[in-house]
């Protein structure tokens, strides 16, 4: 296991690049500790996999350092720098029973029999494969397969990293929540150093103990889940992360306050330095936002324009103007039909900046 440092790594595909869309990865400097849980998300080319090819030794840095527990590695090839993979598609010898398949890595670097069978069939019951150890993984499904990717991972004891790339991807859905649980039970054992990438948010806050968010080769936000879910640092996190995503709405601040569309607007940093920002937003999340009452008082007025049944809550879509604002109602709650007010909880509402959060820039 290692702890993994990203040293102002940036990467470019470009022999010689010049814009600043030239370059893959922009200036990421991360500290992973030794034995932690964590995922890469983002959109498809947002820099995920590329990052990953460069910790891997697949791709040398056009800038930067990798160092694990303080060695640069920046240089080294992938096989002295003990990395498990496990990609999209399942790499398994299907010629091999999966017996075979989980001892090959050990045999390979000259492991003792006894050895061996010892960390085979302790990996095996990991990951309920005891029963068909002795079956040729041909005969297996995509699950199946995946599994035996994830255990020749996590057979070596002098791994300092596995990566997983998309593993669940070819993945029938109603397996996929399986192997969500199970990898992550799997950590919890082996406390060996992960990293998962995705653009799934569902896989990505259901594993990790800590999220990287990537947007166009940059890192836009590293937190706990619900760091991420309660406290977006950027309006891009907020859209992207939550089903719906984060409402955006244009915005004043003036005299410390929030005005949304000259309503007064509570928000915890409306009283944030905004000078010079070309663009003022205010984000809260359809599970903040409730229909006034008879006695309450203000809110912003909508019309309610569909009702979505999604089981344990519905989720309204609302309207004012060009703007949609979308709540989330607990099941069984009155919806107003036609006109509506809307109130938004203060304490999680926040005043963006041009895109970021306003007073922590």
């Amino acid at each position: 296991m290692a702890r993994i440092e990203l040293d102002n790594l940036a990467h470019s595909y470009a022999s010689r690049p010049q814009a600043d869309s030239d370059w893959a990865l922009k200036r990421i400097h991360l500290e992973w500790r030794d034995g932690g849980a964590y995922a890469l998300l983002g959109p498809s080319g947002c820099g995920k996999s590329t990052l990953l090819n460069l910790i891997s030794g697949l791709l040398t840095p056009s800038q930067g350092r990798i160092l694990f527990d303080g060695q640069d590695v920046t240089q080294l090839p992938p096989d002295q720098r003990h990395i498990a993979q496990v990609f999209q598609f399942p790499v398994v010898y299907d010629t091999m029973t999966v017996y075979d398949n989980l001892a090959f890595p050990l045999r390979n670097r000259g492991a003792s029999p006894a050895q061996v069978d010892a960390r085979v069939r302790d990996i095996a019951e990991m990951l309920e494969l005891s029963d068909i150890l002795s079956e040729r993984a041909s005969g297996l499904g995509a699950d199946g397969k995946q599994k035996i990717s994830m255990g020749r991972g996590l057979v070596r004891e002098d791994v300092n990293v596995i990566m997983f790339d998309e593993p669940l991807t070819v993945i029938d859905p109603h397996l996929k929540w399986k192997l969500r649980s199970k990898l992550k039970e799997l950590h919890q054992k082996v406390k060996v150093t992960m990293i998962y990438v995705t653009h799934d948010q569902t896989e990505a806050l259901t594993f990790a103990d800590e999220v990287v968010v990537m947007q166009d080769g940059e890192v836009v936000q590293v937190g706990a889940p619900v760091d991420l879910f309660e406290r977006p640092a950027h309006t891009f996190v907020g859209h992207f992360i939550g089903s719906p995503g984060m409402n955006i709405l244009p915005c004043e601040v003036k005299g410390g306050a929030a005005f949304y569309r000259g309503e007064h607007v509570e928000a915890a940093n409306a009283g944030a330095t905004v000078n010079g920002a070309a663009k003022l937003e205010i984000g809260v999340r359809p599970e903040f936002i409730r229909f006034a009452g008879p006695e309450d008082k203000g809110g912003a007025a909508v019309e309610v324009v569909h009702v979505a049944d999604a089981g344990r809550h519905r989720i309204v879509e609302t309207r004012i103007g060009q703007d949609r604002i979308y709540v989330l109602s607990p099941e069984g709650a009155d919806i107003p039909s036609g006109g509506a007010r809307l109130l938004f909880d203060p304490e999680k509402t926040r005043v963006y900046a041009d895109g970021w959060l306003a007073g922590e820039q």
